[in-house]
């Protein structure tokens, strides 16, 4: 069998039996899988040998790109000694260090519960807040309030608080109600006067959270960047005064970290850029750079002090995960500290906000297509507008395809495309995505 011909073969047995996630697989008839043979730095390698540049970081989470050298080497050690032991009524020295050292990154999240994804990150954290309000008898606190237009998973309560209704809508029998702040800040640039004043923005908000707050037990949000809407950007003010609201009002803040924290913006958490901490941290993505999946909720102690007081049995959090704390994917958390420090990473990410902006902007420019540019950290953004938003996710679908063809992981979201490359992508590299993207947009228009 020749080598094309076997590739096929392999295409074709996917195509018998898997279910590709995200995906309308109807699409797969006339757009073939890419068959991976390994992966490097910013970039993918095909079987047929050809390389594509990585430009979404494999849905966010390759914060330092495919394959990084230490982090393999720290991987591998972990498997050498031990690969998984139950974690409830065990430890070991691997994870008590990361535990301190993500508790030292923060004032007062002192506690860690660690999970397996980002989606079951978000479901901790909802319950404990829940939970915590049964503790304190206080059951008219059971209701939840998110963003508009937020995402923080697929799990049904994760879902109940997503506000994005193509990933919804067929679920909703399943899902409970909440209420969806509207009237968001959003901004483009941290120049934006919104971006350290949106008075304005926050009384209607206020206005409205007002008649509901004795029902309120928490809000979550994506800080600073709604990423599954289209990179949504928005005033760090919001957060400042989200946050002194909700502490004179009892109601718990959980930040969905799960793509914004680990220096992917800018600042090691994003909810750093309003200088301040929710009562939950949800964490994933970027902590283990994409080697293993693997989630942490940190908790602020008031709130771990509740159950540990009350010593009953309905007082217990019993919610288990038969990998949670799983060494390997602790070691790689570790190794990725120890990169992001050893490496200056966070300076590294100012500097590529720069140039990203600057390269999208070009494109904007010559290719007359692209709208409200956007960006903050390893994040870039700008908007395809037209009359027809039937038309965007095909248009997304096809330009996708031509990038592709062209070297490029582009991954458009409907009309939105972005940019989260690793944040340790070389300018060389990063000029070549912007090629690409220039070349595939102008070659759908023209």
């Amino acid at each position: 069998m020749s080598i094309q011909k076997k590739y096929k073969h392999i295409l074709q047995k996917d195509l018998n039996h898997i279910w590709h996630p995200c995906s309308q697989m109807k699409d797969y008839e006339d757009m073939d899988a890419l068959l991976i043979k390994k992966a490097s730095g910013s970039y993918i390698e095909m079987q047929s040998g050809k390389k594509i540049i990585d430009a979404i970081s494999s849905w966010w989470c390759k914060l330092l790109g495919h394959n990084h050298p230490y982090i393999k080497a720290k991987v591998i050690e972990q498997i050498n000694r031990f690969e998984h032991v139950i974690f409830a009524g065990t430890t070991n020295e691997k994870i008590v260090e990361l535990s301190e050292r993500l508790a030292g990154k923060t004032k007062n999240l002192q506690k860690i519960f660690y999970v397996g994804d980002g989606s079951c990150a978000v479901e901790v954290a909802l319950k404990m807040s829940l939970h915590s309000r049964k503790i304190k008898k206080q059951y008219k606190k059971n209701k939840f309030v998110a963003l508009k237009n937020g995402y923080h998973g697929e799990t049904v309560g994760a879902l109940s608080i997503s506000d994005l209704g193509i990933y919804k809508k067929p679920y909703s029998d399943l899902l409970f109600d909440v209420y969806f702040i509207s009237d968001i800040p959003y901004i483009n640039s941290k120049k934006d006067l919104l971006w350290d004043d949106c008075t304005t923005h926050w009384h209607k908000v206020q206005e409205k959270l007002e008649k509901i707050k004795n029902e309120v037990t928490a809000i979550i949000f994506e800080p600073i960047v709604q990423g599954a809407e289209g990179m949504k950007i928005y005033s760090k003010d919001f957060l400042v005064k989200l946050r002194k609201w909700a502490s004179e009002n009892d109601i718990h803040l959980i930040a969905d970290e799960i793509m914004t924290g680990i220096c992917r913006t800018g600042k090691f958490f994003a909810c750093e850029y309003a200088d301040m901490e929710p009562d939950f941290m949800c964490l994933s993505k970027g902590l283990t750079s994409g080697w293993v999946p693997f989630s942490a909720v940190m908790i602020k102690n008031e709130i771990y002090e509740l159950f540990y007081n009350d010593y009953s049995p309905e007082n217990s959090f019993l919610h288990s995960h038969t990998y949670s704390g799983n060494p390997i994917a602790v070691s790689a958390a570790l190794a990725t500290l120890d990169v992001i420090e050893n490496e200056n990473i966070l300076a590294k990410v100012s500097t590529l906000e720069i140039k990203m902006l600057n390269l999208m902007k070009s494109i904007a420019v010559k290719t007359g297509i692209l709208k409200n540019v956007r960006g903050i950290g390893g994040i870039v953004a700008a908007d395809i507008i037209l009359d027809n938003s039937d038309k965007y996710r095909r248009i997304g679908l096809e330009i996708y395809k031509i990038a592709i063809k062209n070297g490029a992981f582009l991954r458009p979201l409907d009309n939105t495309i972005y940019w989260l490359p690793p944040v340790n992508i070389s300018e060389l590299t990063l000029k070549e995505l912007a090629q690409i993207t220039e070349h595939s947009i102008i070659t759908y228009f023209k």
